[in-house]
């Protein structure tokens, strides 16, 4: 990366900045995903390799302006890892996944108030330009790690029947807004219901749309589309299921 960004190197590389870059590390990110869901295990260490060279790349650009090194990066990170693994590399305890969590958290807060860091609201550590459900699960996850949470997913699925009530009012109103808004207040309590269940709704959502993916191309591989009756569709549609069953 060095001899791409130096006089001489790519025209390409050599003009691109943090901004630019920032898509392609979205990109990468959601490639790796994708393999990972299809199991695509060669696959992966090639997307793996491209996400990482996003990392370089940032690395990189910060380096030629003095800012850190790639070396840096790396030695926070392991630092971080046996400051927040005391159970591992210190004396505490820790028997269960959540007291793991419960002890990051803790420990997370003791450094930011180390560094003199203001403090802020619990929510403001969630970045808001995040996919939309991976937003609403951690910030319920914050919430919730202080007590504002449900007891059970009893009262959740409750809540759920509430909300699609709430929907149903709102689209005899026929306001718009209304309508968008209950929405979205249904998809925050499914996001809720998924966290109880210990499901992560991004990942569930994804391996549905690839689901339907896999259906809607066996309908449409043997329907004439547009044109074909919704009977005929739904009967391929259950051959579909079956397959997959």
């Amino acid at each position: 990366m060095a001899r791409l960004r130096a006089p001489g190197g790519c025209p390409w590389d050599r003009e691109q900045n943090f901004d630019t870059i920032k898509p392609y590390l979205v990109e990468e990110t959601y490639e790796v995903l994708d393999a990972i869901d299809r199991r695509d295990w060669a696959g992966l260490a090639e997307e793996l390799g491209d996400l990482m060279l996003e990392a370089v790349f940032f690395a990189e650009m910060a380096a030629e302006e003095g800012k850190f090194r790639i070396d840096d990066s790396l030695d926070a990170v392991c630092e971080k890892l046996i400051r927040r693994h005391p159970h591992v590399f210190g004396d505490a305890s820790a028997k269960t996944a959540d007291d793991v969590k419960r002890r990051w958290d803790e420990i997370k807060a003791d450094e930011k108030k180390t560094k003199g860091a203001e403090e802020k609201g619990r929510l403001e550590s969630v970045p808001r330009n995040m996919p939309a459900l991976v937003e609403a699960q951690q910030i319920s996850s914050k919430a919730a790690a202080v007590g504002f949470d449900w007891e059970n997913p009893e009262q959740v699925l409750e809540k759920l029947e509430e909300e699609l009530h709430e929907l149903a009012n709102a689209r005899q109103s026929a306001a718009q807004a209304e309508v968008e808004g209950e929405v979205g207040d249904l998809l925050f309590v499914l996001v809720n219901l998924a966290r109880f269940l210990k499901v992560d709704p991004e990942q569930a959502l994804r391996k549905t749309n690839a689901k339907f993916r896999k259906r809607f191309g066996y309908v449409e591989q043997r329907a004439k589309l547009p044109g074909a009756s919704i009977q005929e569709m739904e009967a391929l549609w259950q051959e579909a299921k079956a397959a997959d069953d």
